[in-house]
């Protein structure tokens, strides 16, 4: 018996193109995975602030390089009036509509920002959020029109 035949084989092959759709998934679930991130770190005292890079050109050379440099990330949530929490969903700069007319989720305190999050980010990549993020998606796409 060799090795290969211990394996299950399969006619799937990596499709050469990813919809437009589990594009803005991806990048939606990435943010809101990066505002969980935050909020642990503002919880436990200390900063987050991922790495990423950036293609400079040397002056001296003349070649492009690639540096690392800190992504400041800003928080989406506040703390209302009456000492809620809201938190609000941003693709792009604009606000994700959750519900009609709605674009923040109330919450009791800090200690469920981590869960909610992960539940937004479990429904976003679940295709619940699929119509909201089109419809800001198009709206950021009529700005660039002239």
């Amino acid at each position: 018996m060799t090795l290969l035949s211990t394996l299950k084989l399969s006619t799937q092959s990596k499709p050469s193109k990813i919809s437009q759709v589990q594009v803005r998934r991806n990048k939606l679930a990435q943010r809101l995975w990066e505002q969980g991130e935050l909020a642990k770190a503002k919880q436990a005292g200390t900063q987050f602030n991922p790495i990423k890079f950036r293609t400079v050109k040397d002056a001296e050379t003349g070649l492009r390089k690639q540096v690392e440099q800190l992504k400041n990330i800003k928080q989406w949530w506040w703390t209302t009036d009456n000492g809620k929490i809201a938190l609000s969903v941003r693709f792009g700069p604009r606000l994700v509509e959750l519900a009609k007319g709605k674009f923040a989720v109330e919450l009791a305190s800090e200690k469920d920002l981590i869960h909610t999050l992960d539940l937004l980010r479990q429904a976003t990549l679940n295709g619940e959020l699929d119509g909201a993020i089109e419809n800001v998606a198009l709206k950021l796409r009529d700005g660039f029109k002239k």
